[in-house]
């Protein structure tokens, strides 16, 4: 593993100076690769609305309403502090819980066109999750090449989990921070990747993800450079952590603890880390006593993502992009909460595709017709999906 791109091979030695201005290519393929990532995803949108319209619901109004989006809403409209709710077992729930970066741009967007709140929503996460594929073709450009870049942009867009990007949650904003903050680290762009990783932490609890890697990658440079690193290195991993640091000190402060105030906070919503305890637990449920459909779906996702993880190691992907899928696979693992939301939590750790991407290429070359058919299903998989958990499955998003 390494913090900088995948060698590609050269006809021939180059003769040049001995540390050569790198050259900056154009991206390639990258209209065609988000004309089908948008594609995708609007065929979930209108899966979705087929099937509310089967049952008898407004088409598309669960798209900026449920579960969590009431939530982003009312902070965009009232701000913090004006929403609680008691659960049965008589924990105080709390806006405090979400984070500002999402209902903050969903207020600037209402503030200056005319646009009902959830309207406002949907773009932004619409616009988020176009931003995000161009980011994750950039860096899948510039490891891998065009092809690979194609299919990890396409693989992304047709993941189960994937009707969270056409929903007004934090996802698809949370994975653009995150893909350009990485491709940063990548380039060298240290002080736009820890600027990126500060916004990314102000978007969704698990923002310190991106912070993480970017620290990890930083660290490795200044270990393999022996220090001699430039000063925007140095100002990019201390800005990494600073959005999420805030917000959570912020919370500490309002709650009047203000190193474990928001943990609080997040306990009360069944949310915080116990080693596994809660997974192993939903595991053990659902063998002896089963479950519903939704339930053993999020299982395999779950399950799949482990597999990927793996492999991305053994495909010494950068170290930055094994950091940032490695935490938010600790997360999801390690952490309590609603089973079904846990494959939402992978969701934005892209670099799992990678793999499966550069295998999907390796065989489309010999035998293209299976890839299509390969890629095919695996579309009709995530619109069915999508449609079931938006509009039958009862299980929170």
């Amino acid at each position: 593993m390494s913090t900088s791109s995948v060698p590609r091979p050269e006809p021939a030695a180059q003769i040049g100076p001995a540390h050569p201005a790198p050259v900056r290519r154009a991206p390639s393929g990258l209209l065609p690769a988000l004309a089908l990532f948008a594609a995708v995803r609007l065929a979930g949108v209108a899966a979705v609305a087929m099937a509310n319209h089967a049952m008898g619901r407004p088409l598309v109004r669960n798209l900026a309403h449920a579960w969590d989006a009431r939530w982003y809403l009312h902070i965009a409209v009232h701000g913090y502090g004006d929403l609680i709710e008691i659960t049965r077992k008589g924990a105080v729930q709390t806006d405090w819980a979400f984070f500002p970066l999402y209902p903050g741009l969903i207020r600037a967007v209402t503030t200056v066109l005319p646009l009902t709140p959830g309207k406002a929503a949907l773009i932004v996460a619409w616009t988020a999750a176009v931003v995000a594929a161009w980011g994750i073709h950039r860096i899948g450009d510039h490891l891998y090449g065009r092809a690979v870049a194609t299919a990890l942009v396409v693989l992304w867009a047709v993941l189960p989990q994937s009707v969270e990007l056409t929903v007004a949650y934090t996802e698809s904003l949370f994975s653009a921070l995150a893909a350009w903050s990485l491709y940063c680290v990548l380039t060298g762009r240290w002080l736009w990747a820890g600027c990126l990783a500060a916004l990314a932490g102000l978007s969704r609890p698990s923002g310190f993800a991106v912070a993480a890697a970017v620290l990890a990658a930083g660290a490795y440079e200044a270990v393999r450079r022996r220090g001699r690193v430039p000063l925007a290195l140095w100002a990019g991993c201390l800005c990494a952590p600073l959005g999420w640091l805030g917000y959570v000190l912020w919370v500490g402060w309002r709650t009047g603890n203000l190193l474990h105030g928001y943990f609080e906070v997040q306990r009360a919503w069944s949310s915080r880390f116990d080693f596994g305890a809660g997974s192993l637990s939903f595991l053990k449920g659902l063998l002896l006593h089963g479950g519903g459909f939704v339930y053993t779906a999020d299982l395999v996702i779950v399950a799949a993502g482990l597999l990927l993880f793996c492999l991305l190691c053994l495909d010494r992907a950068p170290l930055v992009l094994v950091v940032f899928a490695g935490v938010l696979v600790l997360v999801v693992v390690g952490g309590s909460g609603s089973f079904s939301s846990k494959p939402r939590f992978l969701l934005p750790a892209f670099p799992l595709l990678i793999p499966l991407a550069r295998a999907l290429v390796g065989s489309g070359r010999v035998r293209p017709a299976q890839a299509v058919l390969v890629v095919g299903a695996l579309a009709a998989v995530s619109l069915l999906f999508g449609a079931y958990v938006m509009t039958v499955a009862r299980s929170p998003l």
